[in-house]
C-alpha cells in the first residue's frame, strides 16, 4: 500500500487491482484521471470504482440552497464546486474502453434506513457531503446552517412510522479490466 494523492500518483505499476471507493468524486478531470489509472494496470488487472452519485438528490441540492440563501453565502460560494459533477455511464465507458478489454458500468440506488428521522440524514452527511459547507463556518454559523438544513431535510425526507428515514443513495460502479 502507498499513501499518495491519486491525481499525482507517480508509480507506474503494474497493478493487478486498483480500488477506489468513494474518493474519485472529489477529484476533477475524470477524462484524464481514469485512463491514467487504467494505464497502471497489468494485463488482466482491474480498476474497481464506486462513487456516490447523489449531487442531484434532495440531500445535496438542499446543502447548496441553504448555503446560497443564508448569511454565510459569500463564505460558501465555492463549497458546491468541491465535488466533481458525475459524467454519464456512457461517458465513463467511453473514457475507459480504449484502454481496457472490458468495462462494466452500473448505477444502483441503495435505500439506507436511518434512525432519528431527518437528524439521522444530517448526521450521515456530516462526515462527507457537508464538510465543504461546514468547514469555512464559525461554530455559531455551523449551528445555524445545520438548523436550516435540518428543517429542509425534514420536508424532503419525511419520517416513517417508526421514526426512521429511508435515504435513497445512488452510487455509480465501474469495473474496468485491462
Amino acid at each position: 500500500f502507498d499513501v499518495a494523492h491519486i491525481d499525482k500518483w507517480a508509480d507506474v505499476g503494474p497493478y493487478d487491482v486498483i480500488f477506489a471507493n468513494a474518493v474519485l468524486q472529489w477529484l476533477p478531470d475524470h477524462a484524464t484521471l481514469l485512463p491514467a489509472l487504467a494505464g497502471k494496470l497489468s494485463a488482466g488487472g482491474s480498476l474497481a470504482i464506486q462513487m456516490p452519485d447523489n449531487l442531484n438528490e434532495p440531500s445535496h441540492r438542499l446543502m447548496r440552497e441553504v448555503a446560497a440563501n443564508g448569511p454565510w453565502a459569500s463564505k460558501l460560494s465555492g463549497a458546491a464546486g468541491q465535488r466533481t459533477d458525475m459524467a454519464s455511464a456512457s461517458d465513463y465507458f467511453s473514457m475507459l474502453r480504449p484502454h481496457c478489454a472490458r468495462v462494466d458500468v452500473w448505477r444502483t440506488t441503495y435505500h439506507h434506513q436511518l434512525s432519528g428521522g431527518a437528524a439521522g440524514v444530517v448526521e450521515w452527511f456530516k462526515g462527507s457531503g457537508l464538510i465543504p459547507f461546514l468547514s469555512p463556518l464559525t461554530e455559531e454559523e455551523k449551528t445555524q446552517y445545520l438548523e436550516q438544513y435540518l428543517a429542509e431535510v425534514e420536508r424532503a425526507y419525511p419520517a416513517l412510522a417508526d421514526g426512521s428515514v429511508l435515504l435513497p443513495f445512488p452510487r455509480l460502479f465501474i469495473v474496468a479490466t485491462r
